[in-house]
């Protein structure tokens, strides 16, 4: 960063920080759905899949689909608020706006690396990043001889796989796999291919987070007795219409293919209320939504057949409502 920048991003550090210190005080943890749809194809109404874990004046992104940044200055937080990025896989409509977060923290010259946590692959995703960063960073603001900071010495990876656990400043991150790919187990793709359902022990509550995945006691057992599932939910025939529509020349092998993966590796209504039961959960979050947010009809309905097996409160999720 250039020296005459940074004299300008520390005033905006300022300014931030008076801004937050005006604020009412945070509660000591809430979970923020700031991207609520089923991926990867765009909606209007909904933001691409993203959440924010705020604990006090500390943020934590879990997934980071595209337009994230945008979606945390909505709730009055910015990316130089975030501490460290966990990442369920590595999708691109759970990673399309990493490469803006790390880009706009190196901007604005935020304070400490970005941590960045992930399964098996988010090293080499975060490399090619930050490979992809070098031109505007040698370039800087245009001024001559100005330093520069190396774009690698602000980012840190930690992969993670079935059974890590990350303990961080007050709470802990356990991860398990699930079952959003079904590759043959012991495989060199198994191994090198994972995604993660994350459990949140934070001060005074836990929450789970399934990411993408199908039925899986892996994911039982690790949201067992927690306080709050945030649990995917698809809706196939809606999804299927929604690809139909931007790609309706799509060939019939990679259609059927879609299809399948939709089916067998994610959560329908019904088997969201039978994973809360298992878990004996107090509360369920649905997110990832192929449902617009005009149509109560549909969310109605996906939660009466939850309740058919979980009987405690369910939320359909919106971009930026806050739990």
């Amino acid at each position: 960063m250039h020296l005459l920048p940074r004299l300008l991003v520390t005033g905006l550090l300022l300014s931030a920080a008076g801004a937050a210190g005006a604020q009412t005080p945070a509660p000591a943890s809430s979970w923020i759905t700031l991207g609520t749809m089923g991926g990867p194809v765009p909606e209007p109404g909904r933001s691409q899949p993203a959440n924010a874990l705020v604990l006090g004046r500390d943020v934590y992104l879990v997934d980071v689909g595209d337009g994230a940044v945008e979606q945390l200055a909505k709730v009055n937080l910015q990316a130089l608020h975030v501490k460290a990025v966990f990442l369920s896989h590595l999708h691109f409509d759970h990673t399309g706006g990493l490469a803006a977060l790390i880009g706009l923290r190196y901007q604005t010259n935020a304070p400490g690396p970005l941590h960045v946590y992930g399964p098996p692959g988010t090293k080499a995703l975060v490399d090619g990043l930050v490979a992809s960063m070098q031109p505007a960073a040698a370039a800087g603001y245009g001024l001559p001889g100005a330093p520069v900071i190396d774009p690698t010495t602000t980012v840190v990876v930690t992969e993670m796989a079935d059974g890590t656990t990350e303990r961080l400043g007050g709470f802990t991150v356990r991860a398990a796999k699930n079952s959003h790919y079904s590759f043959a187990p012991g495989s060199a793709e198994d191994r090198h291919y994972q995604s993660l359902a994350l459990r949140f022990d934070l001060p005074g509550r836990s929450i789970v987070y399934t990411g993408d995945t199908g039925p899986s006691p892996a994911v039982d057992a690790l949201g067992r007795g927690a306080d709050l599932l945030v649990s995917e939910m698809i809706d196939v025939p809606a999804t299927m219409a929604a690809i139909a529509r931007i790609q309706p020349n799509m060939p019939a092998a990679q259609r059927n293919a879609m299809a399948e993966h939709l089916t067998r590796h994610h959560l329908t209504p019904q088997q969201v209320g039978e994973m809360a039961k298992a878990m004996g959960v107090k509360q369920v979050v649905l997110t990832h939504l192929v449902i617009a947010r005009a149509d109560q009809a549909a969310i109605d309905g996906s939660i009466a057949t939850i309740h058919q097996s979980f009987p405690g409160p369910v939320t359909a999720a919106q971009d930026l409502e806050r739990f």
